[in-house]
């Protein structure tokens, strides 16, 4: 990757889910590292090892990173299951640590498989896909937040309350998050109803913690990036009916399924100054996908 725009230089992004170079995570670390950005890289194989496509090799995936970072920006991993609160604590003072603060959340992970139809759903996967996609990202994002405005114990904000703004900030420099929702909204997901509700709960609430969120100066968007081939799509590896996949794909209006490359592009550009007007929305990015 060859990149003469270095916009991000001096800025520090927490990329989760980055765990296969197959994977979005993986491009848009590697997106954000070649605009100049300093890199920390959250991953859980263990998820990985479980899916039909497995693991990857978490030492290729750290060197294809840092193999795309410009002049002294430097990277880091960790691994966590962020599930688990406290570990997700751990991965953001892990980020922190690399270069002193974060500036950039890309909150990319997600939990795939042990879904079902509503026939089928489980307390069990219901609760697993929240916390995995839902919670974990407000409380990182909660944590991003806290740098700007730090919370004594016990602080409530009423229903309707202004965090009130303390003054202007520049959107070029702003903080910036992004978080990742699906297609839930553009059709059905059958026989993904967990994975479904968790991203549908994202989506739903990017207005109200963007306004939030926006008041301390920090700058949040929901990217949809379509169906991108991350290995899940297939023969070999997919856990989806094989005929329905290719008759989807010729479909499409380009012919093809999306790449990590695509939404890295645009989480790329919205977490950099040229994309710092955006606020709040939610964005797809899926070649028309929806449209067809």
């Amino acid at each position: 990757m060859t990149h003469h725009d270095t916009s991000l230089a001096g800025r520090t992004a927490l990329v989760t889910g980055v765990s296969r170079r197959k994977g979005i995570g993986y491009a848009v670390a590697r997106e954000l590292a070649g605009l100049g950005a300093s890199v920390f890289t959250h991953h859980y194989s263990p998820h990985d090892a479980d899916q039909p496509w497995g693991a990857d090799d978490l030492a290729a995936v750290h060197s294809g990173v840092r193999a795309a970072l410009q002049g002294d920006a430097a990277s880091g991993s960790a691994s966590a299951d962020l599930r688990d609160p406290a570990q997700v604590d751990e991965l953001f003072d892990a980020a922190r640590a690399l270069t002193g603060s974060v500036d950039i959340l890309v909150c990319n992970h997600a939990r795939s498989g042990g879904d079902g139809s509503i026939l089928d759903m489980t307390v069990a996967a219901l609760d697993a896909f929240w916390q995995t996609n839902t919670r974990s990202t407000l409380l990182l994002t909660r944590r991003f937040a806290q740098q700007l405005r730090p919370v004594g114990p016990g602080t409530t904000v009423r229903p309707g309350e202004r965090l009130g703004r303390t003054a202007p900030s520049d959107p070029a420099t702003a903080p910036k998050v992004v978080w990742m929702t699906s297609g839930q909204e553009d059709g059905p997901m059958r026989g993904e109803v967990a994975y479904a509700t968790s991203k549908a709960a994202l989506a739903g609430v990017t207005a109200t913690v963007a306004a939030e969120l926006l008041e301390l100066g920090i700058v949040l968007n929901t990217v949809n990036p379509g169906p991108v081939n991350t290995g899940y799509l297939d023969p070999g590896t997919t856990d989806r009916p094989l005929a329905e996949l290719e008759e989807l794909r010729t479909a499409t209006p380009f012919g093809r399924w999306g790449e990590p490359t695509d939404p890295a592009r645009l989480i790329g550009w919205l977490v950099s100054p040229a994309g710092s007007w955006v606020v709040g929305q939610r964005l797809t990015t899926d070649g028309g996908f929806a449209l067809q």
